[in-house]
C-alpha cells in the first residue's frame, strides 16, 4: 500500500530589519516545523459550517480545491485552486506540482522563479491548471518489482490524487494565520483530503466514536462484500485498535478491477485509501483493514528510520491478520498458516533492521508480521496481560521526529523489560526466525485479562499560559456547533491563544480487581499530544496534567477519554479595539503608563489572542484574552519612556497618545520613530513559507 505524506515546512523569515531590542520587545516566537506533529498548518477537508471550519475568520486563510474530470482526455485531469485571502494577509505566493500545467491565472502574475504571486487586489485569487492522473512506479514502503498502476484515469472513471501546492504567506509579525482546505469534485464523483474519484458513485458511513468511515463505491465497480460489511469490519478495527491517531474522516474507495492495478490497496496521505472491489474479508490477508492500520500509523506519517522501516508493514499485516482473528473472520489455523509464511526462505533469510539484506522485498510483509507477533506474545506473557504491543504503538504515535528502532526497542523495554527488549533484537538484528505458536500457545498469551482504567477530564481548571482559563457551554453559544455532547462539566467550547500552553487536568481510575498500567493520553484532532503512563492498584484513582502547544488557528477536538473540549485556536486579527486608553496620559520620563484597550469577539466564534501594543519604543504583547462571540474585555500593558515627548501609542485599528515630560508639541509616532521604518514600512512581515512535499507512499 502506499501512502503520501504532506509536510509543511515553516520558515519565518523577518523581512524588514529591526533595531536591536525591538524585535525581543513585541513577545514575537518563531513556529517550528509542525507537519507530523499535533497542530497541522493545514487543516484540510473540513466544509464551511462544520465544526472544523472558521474560513469566514479574518486568522484563517481558506483554500478550494475542486478537481474536473476529463472524459475526452483520459490520463489528465483539471483542478482549479482558490483562495480567500483574509484581511491581514500581505502577500501570497503558491507552488506547483513540476507537472502541473497551468491553463488561467485570476489575481496571480507568474514571477521569474516559477512560483505566482497574489496581486492583493483580487478578493478571490484562482489558478486553473491540469495534472496527469496516471501513476506508477514506486517511493517509500512500495516495491519496485510490482509494476502497473497506482492510480489512473480511464475516461470512464478515474481515481486520482488529489494535487498539493506549496504556499508563502506575509502576515504582520503578531498575526499568525491557520490554513483550511477543501476539496470537492465539480460533478460525479467524491473526494477525501487526499484522493478523488471521477464518475458515479454511491457513498456509505458509519461512525465510531467520532471518526467516521466513509466508503464510496463506484458504478463501475463490482464489490466481493456487501458495503455493510465492509463498513463493520473497519468500525469493529477502529473500536479494537486503541493506538490514538484516529481521523475525524476515514475516506476510502472501492475502485474497479478492470485495469491493470500494482498494488491491491493504497493508501494515501492521512486518511485516505483505495481497495480493489473484489478484495475479501474473509482472509488472513485482509486488504480493508491493512489499509485501515496505515491510516492510524501516525508514527509513520514522517520518515522512520531504514532500521525501522520493517516496522509499517509488519504492524499492518500483523493487526490485519489478527483483527480478523479476533473478529470471526477467519480461524486460527488461517491466522497461524498467514503469519507462518516468514519462517520460510528468502523471507526467513533476511535481517529486518537492514532491509539491504532482504532477499525478497516483501520481507516486511511476510517475515516481518511473525516477528511482531511474537513480540506481542512474549510482551503479554512477561507482563501477565497489562502491556501488549498495541502499548508501543500508542507511544509510537505520541512521539516526535523520525521513529528509529532504538526508540521501538526502549518502548518495548518500557513496557516488558529487558528481556522482552532482547527477544526483540534477536529477531530484528540476526536473520534468527522465531517459529509460528499453536492455539493454545496464542490462548495463555492473548487471553489473559487485563485491568480496566477509566479516564475522564479532571475536576482543576484547564490553564492557558499558566492562568485558569473560561470554558463556555456549546449550548449557551449561538452559531457555534461541537461534536460533544453538550453539559460537560465547566463547558465543552474553548478559545485559546495560538502559540499559548494549555494545560488539561486528567482523572484517571482503575475501576478493576487487579492492577494494571494507566495510559493517560491527551489527543488533539485524534493525534496524541501528550501522554503519561502510570501503575494503579485495584481501585486506585489518581490524576495528572497534560500540556499541547497549538501552533495554527483552527478549530481543534481535544480529548480526554470520553470527555471532548473543542477549543478554537484564535490569533490577534479574531480580537477587534474598540477602544484604547492610556492612564495617566501624563507621566515624567521613567514612569509607567498602562495602555488598556477594550477588545470584543466581533465574529460569530469565539476569539482569543495576545494583543500587541506598539510604541515607539517596540511592540509589547499583552496577557492572554478569550471573549465567547459579542462579548467585549480589556486587556493591558505597561510602558516607559525615557525622553520628553508626546508618544503616539497603537492597538488594532486604534491609537491614542501619552505625553512624557515637558509636553513636546510633535507627536512621536508608534512606527514611523523607530529607526529604519517608513510609513509603509511599518508592519513588521513575516514570511510563512509552507512547502507541501510528497514524501512517500505506504502500501
Amino acid at each position: 500500500m502506499n501512502s503520501r505524506l504532506a509536510v509543511c515546512v515553516i520558515v519565518l523569515l523577518l523581512i524588514a530589519s529591526l533595531p536591536a531590542g525591538i524585535a525581543g520587545a513585541g513577545g514575537f516566537s518563531s513556529a517550528p516545523d509542525t507537519f507530523g506533529a499535533s497542530d497541522p498548518a493545514i487543516a484540510s477537508g473540513v466544509s464551511d459550517g462544520s465544526p472544523g471550519s472558521m474560513a469566514n475568520e479574518d486568522d484563517v486563510l481558506h483554500q478550494r480545491t475542486e478537481l474536473r474530470h476529463l472524459p475526452e482526455r483520459p490520463g489528465e485531469f483539471e483542478v482549479e485552486t482558490t483562495f480567500e485571502p483574509p484581511e491581514p494577509l500581505r502577500g501570497l505566493e503558491v507552488d506547483l506540482s513540476d507537472d502541473a500545467v497551468v491553463a488561467s491565472l485570476e489575481g496571480f502574475e507568474e514571477t521569474g522563479d516559477g512560483t505566482y504571486r497574489w496581486d492583493e487586489a483580487t478578493g478571490e485569487p484562482s489558478i486553473r491548471y491540469e495534472m496527469p492522473a496516471d501513476r506508477t512506479g514506486t517511493v517509500r514502503h512500495d516495491h519496485d518489482d510490482r509494476d502497473g498502476y497506482t492510480f489512473v484515469d480511464t475516461g470512464e472513471w478515474g481515481v486520482v490524487q488529489v494535487p498539493s501546492v506549496g504556499l508563502s504567506l506575509r502576515t504582520p509579525q503578531s498575526v499568525t494565520l491557520g490554513i483550511e482546505e477543501t476539496v470537492a469534485v465539480d460533478g460525479e464523483g467524491a473526494a477525501g483530503d487526499d484522493i478523488a474519484f471521477f464518475g458515479p458513485v454511491e457513498e456509505y458511513e458509519r461512525t465510531v466514536d467520532g471518526e467516521t468511515i466513509r466508503l464510496v463505491v463506484p458504478e463501475a465497480a463490482d464489490l466481493a462484500e456487501t458495503p455493510d460489511d465492509i463498513l463493520e469490519s473497519i468500525a469493529a478495527a477502529s473500536e479494537r485498535l486503541d493506538v490514538g491517531s484516529s481521523s475525524d474522516e476515514v475516506f476510502v474507495v472501492a475502485v474497479p478491477t478492470d485495469v491493470d492495478w500494482g498494488p491491491r490497496g493504497v493508501q494515501y496521505g492521512d486518511a485516505d485509501a483505495w481497495v480493489a472491489a473484489d478484495a475479501e474479508l474473509d482472509v488472513a490477508a485482509n486488504v480493508w483493514l491493512h489499509e485501515y492500520v496505515h491510516v492510524r500509523q501516525g508514527f509513520a506519517s514522517g520518515e522512520t528510520t531504514a532500521d525501522a522501516r520493517w516496522l509499517v508493514e509488519a504492524q499492518a499485516e500483523y493487526y490485519a491478520a489478527l483483527l480478523g482473528y479476533e473478529e470471526g473472520a477467519i480461524r486460527f489455523g488461517e491466522f497461524g498458516d498467514h503469519l507462518e509464511r516468514g519462517e520460510r526462505s528468502p523471507y526467513a533469510d533476511g535481517t529486518l533492521n537492514d532491509p539491504s539484506s532482504w532477499a525478497d522485498s516483501d520481507t516486511d510483509y511476510v517475515k516481518g508480521p511473525l516477528v511482531y507477533g511474537e513480540i506481542d506474545r512474549q510482551l503479554r506473557l512477561a507482563t501477565d496481560g497489562d502491556r501488549t504491543l498495541e502499548d508501543v504503538f500508542r507511544q509510537l504515535n505520541a512521539q516526535d521526529g523520525a521513529v528509529s528502532e532504538a526508540d521501538f526497542l526502549t518502548a518495548l523495554e518500557d513496557a516488558g523489560g529487558s528481556e522482552v527488549r532482547s527477544i526483540a533484537e534477536r529477531y530484528t538484528q540476526t536473520d534468527e526466525t522465531p517459529e509460528m505458536w499453536n492455539r493454545w500457545d496464542h490462548g495463555d498469551a492473548f487471553d489473559q485479562p487485563s485491568a480496566t482504567v477509566e479516564y475522564r477530564l479532571g475536576s482543576e481548571p484547564v490553564e492557558v499560559a499558566g492562568q485558569s482559563w473560561e470554558r463556555w457551554d456549546s449550548s449557551d453559544l449561538d452559531g457555534v456547533e461541537t461534536r460533544n455532547d453538550a453539559g460537560t462539566d465547566g463547558g465543552d467550547v474553548m478559545a485559546v491563544p495560538a502559540g499559548e500552553t494549555v494545560t488539561v487536568p486528567v482523572a484517571m481510575a482503575n475501576v478493576d480487581d487487579r492492577a494494571g498500567t494507566a495510559d493517560a493520553t491527551l489527543e488533539a484532532n485524534g493525534e496524541i499530544v501528550a501522554i503519561e503512563q502510570r501503575s494503579l492498584e485495584p481501585g486506585e484513582r489518581a490524576t495528572t496534567r497534560l500540556s499541547w502547544e497549538p501552533t495554527s488557528p483552527g478549530v481543534y477536538d481535544l480529548r480526554v477519554g470520553d470527555d471532548r473540549l473543542t477549543v478554537f485556536v484564535r490569533s490577534s486579527p479574531s480580537l477587534t479595539v474598540t477602544d484604547l486608553r492610556v492612564d495617566p496620559d501624563s507621566v515624567d520620563p521613567g514612569e509607567t503608563v498602562t495602555a488598556t484597550a477594550t477588545v470584543t469577539a466581533g465574529g460569530t466564534l469565539p476569539a482569543a489572542g495576545t494583543l500587541p501594543f506598539q510604541s515607539a519604543n517596540g511592540v509589547v504583547t499583552a496577557d492572554p484574552v478569550a471573549l465567547a462571540s459579542g462579548e467585549t474585555g480589556t486587556t493591558a500593558v505597561d510602558l516607559t519612556f525615557d525622553d520628553d515627548g508626546r508618544y503616539e501609542v497603537t492597538a488594532g485599528e486604534q491609537s491614542t497618545t501619552v505625553t512624557v515630560g515637558g509636553g513636546l508639541s510633535t507627536v512621536v509616532s508608534a512606527v514611523d520613530s523607530i529607526a529604519g521604518f517608513g510609513s509603509v514600512a511599518g508592519i513588521v512581515a513575516l514570511t510563512v513559507a509552507l512547502t507541501i512535499a510528497m514524501l512517500g507512499r505506504r502500501r
